[in-house]
């Protein structure tokens, strides 16, 4: 063992590798083109973010300072031209560029296509209100999809639990992020749809970077959100977070925990709710007792119940009164029908030729033809007629006929 070797702190390596750093002349004005995520603007106005490209990636550091005659706020996705200095953070021991100058470069490949595919299926309706499904308000059972290692699940499960431990709770675990996620997260949701027993689905995962969220803001995915028949819960990320999976679900949830509040209620509540109720009920079975039993007193009471018969006076005076119209109606009309009757008997025996003959008028026919004679003009000399008197009739011969001018008496 050498006894003369030269032993260095942690603090001393990295300050000297900083100080290496520093000198450098290349590491001092460097400008880089790269694409913001993970970007958080701290409560002291310094901004910290990683610029990437699709083979590495830096971590960077904006201070206030220099970051105060910005003309935009830089937002994952983004695609920047940066310039600044590599140094190093000795306490992590890690390298980062402290950026003095920022300016766009347009949207990034990631933000773009997440843009396009927005568009797309906002057109096709994806998003809109109508297609929401309400959610039950006590599900019996809920499925959750989602990676079974991550913190969400058991934040998921912790609420759910806590709120109604009567629920009964499904875990489908799926990748989150990586190629396969897309595939794994649309299959589950398809899978939960073939059962019958679950009443509403949470699909998510904890916050990260927008790669690592990639996974719901893929067609696929929401595809099979917008067809699931059982009401989505999208959970994804923090409340920061938004994905396109939040703008299909019927609802969208801030964090995997609000998921959990959202998708049941309190089993406190659903007591108060119970009481409520039963308090309602009996107040209104009360009321309508109540209601009823004076309804029931004042008929008790009633002039009528008291005194039937007087009610039934009123009738019987209406039913003289009505019968004696009648009567009176049918006595006139019998009269006038016996006037009418009369008249038209008086008006058929004035027709009656009998009547006629009795007063000394007699009817002449020929015998041969038996018709009337009405004129002196249709006798001849030996025809012979028959004279038809009110009590018998006679045959006669004519031997003379004797035609006089027209009397209006006898014309009448």
């Amino acid at each position: 063992m050498e006894m003369n070797r030269q032993i260095f702190t942690i603090e001393q390596v990295n300050n000297y590798v900083k100080s290496l750093m520093d000198k450098n002349p290349v590491l001092q004005n460097l400008w880089i083109r790269g694409e913001i995520s993970n970007f958080k603007l701290h409560s002291s106005g310094h901004m910290y973010f990683t610029l990437k490209d699709n083979q590495a990636r830096i971590k960077c550091v904006f201070f206030k300072n220099y970051a105060y005659s910005l003309n935009f706020v830089p937002t994952d996705g983004m695609s920047v031209i940066v310039r600044g200095n590599i140094s190093l953070y000795t306490r992590d021991g890690q390298y980062q560029l402290y950026v003095q100058h920022m300016e766009r470069d347009g949207i990034g490949e990631l933000y773009a296509a997440l843009e396009a595919l927005k568009e797309k299926l906002m057109k096709e309706g994806l998003f809109s209100q109508e297609h929401k499904k309400p959610l039950p308000a006590y599900p019996r059972k809920i499925g959750i999809i989602t990676s079974h290692t991550g913190a969400a699940v058991h934040d998921v499960i912790k609420v759910i639990s806590k709120r109604n431990p009567t629920v009964d709770i499904l875990v489908i675990p799926v990748a989150v992020q990586g190629e396969n996620a897309k595939d794994q997260i649309s299959a589950a949701i398809n899978y939960a749809n073939t059962r019958e027993d679950i009443d509403i689905l949470i699909v998510g995962r904890g916050g990260g970077s927008i790669e690592e969220l990639w996974a719901f803001n893929e067609e696929k995915v929401a595809r099979a959100i917008f067809g699931s028949r059982i009401p989505i819960i999208s959970a994804v990320g923090h409340e920061t977070d938004f994905t396109i999976a939040d703008l299909v679900a019927d609802v969208r949830a801030p964090t995997p925990s609000s998921a959990g509040e959202i998708a049941v209620a309190e089993i406190s509540s659903i007591h108060e709710a119970l009481e409520g109720l039963d308090r309602r009920l009996q107040d209104t079975m009360t009321n309508k007792l109540k209601e009823l039993s004076n309804y029931l007193d004042k008929l008790s009471n009633s002039y009528v119940l008291k005194y039937p018969e007087r009610l039934f006076a009123a009738y019987e005076q209406r039913l003289d009164y009505a019968t004696e119209k009648i009567m009176t109606n049918m006595d006139n009309f019998i009269s006038a029908r016996s006037d009418k009757f009369v008249r038209t008997v008086s008006y058929l025996e004035a027709l009656n030729p009998l009547s006629v003959m009795m007063r000394g008028f007699s009817i002449v026919t020929d015998i041969e033809k038996g018709s009337i004679i009405r004129s002196v003009d249709e006798l001849h000399e030996n025809m012979q007629v028959k004279i038809h008197l009110t009590d018998g009739n006679a045959t006669c011969n004519i031997t003379s006929k004797e035609k006089e001018p027209a009397n209006e008496n006898w014309s009448r």
